[in-house]
């Protein structure tokens, strides 16, 4: 092999590694679990106001998958107790409930969201709760509230035949591994392409370039019909 050819197809190479692991990092950020970016109340804040809404924002829109997602907010914490209906809502990448909140003190909000793509992420938070004088406080309830909605079209934990429901499990399961067989198949793609292109382009910059056969004849020693 020539020379020429050597540095040619180590240039190729190159190009290949670098294009492959470039389209290879920015697959990986795309199929990344949601995480946290913002909340309101803000997180270890200290609230005066009754806040109306309480909710989570993350860094990517949201999936929706029947009850895979949820917020709760409960308080204070020497004498937790539940406020809100248990209702929640999906907002692009944002999580809310409507609450309004009891007596002073520490509060937690616990979250549990399904990301883009499809795992479920969950967490909490704590802000202070310190209301202005003359604030309406709710009474809030011993156990943590069931969304009617939620309850009305929640499926049945087990079917008669005895298997369990996993619709949302499985849905979750399979948006997952589509997604990361398509960016796999997607990276291999554009690398094969990589290659082809560039051996075109050397092809075409030197069409006419001898082969390693070629080159060795022309270069090697004639023999001398005297010396016979």
């Amino acid at each position: 092999m020539s020379s020429g050819l050597r540095r040619r197809l180590g240039l190729v190479g190159a190009g290949v590694a670098v294009l492959a692991a470039s389209v290879l990092g920015a697959a990986g950020p795309a199929s990344a679990h949601n995480y946290p970016v913002s909340s309101t109340p803000a997180e270890n804040s200290t609230v005066t106001e009754q806040p109306g809404t309480v909710s989570l924002t993350t860094n990517d829109n949201l999936l929706s998958f029947g009850n895979g997602s949820a917020i709760e907010v409960s308080g204070p914490a020497s004498d937790p107790r539940f406020y809100g209906d248990g209702c929640s809502r999906i907002v692009d990448a944002t999580i809310e409930t409507d609450a309004q909140l009891g007596q002073p003190g520490t509060y937690t909000v616990t979250w549990q969201v399904v990301s883009t793509d499809g795992h479920p992420v969950s967490g909490e938070y704590e802000f202070e709760w310190a209301p202005a004088d003359g604030t309406e406080l709710a009474e809030g309830s011993a156990t943590a509230p069931m969304c009617a909605t939620a309850e009305a079209e929640a499926p049945a934990a087990e079917s008669g035949d005895g298997s369990d429901d996993s619709t949302t499990d499985a849905a979750a399961t399979s948006a997952s591994s589509l997604g990361d067989l398509l960016w796999i198949a997607g990276a291999l793609a554009v690398v094969v392409l990589a290659v082809v292109v560039t051996l075109l382009v050397l092809r075409r910059r030197n069409p006419d370039a001898p082969s390693d056969a070629e080159a060795y004849e022309a270069t090697a020693p004639k023999e001398d019909p005297g010396a016979r």
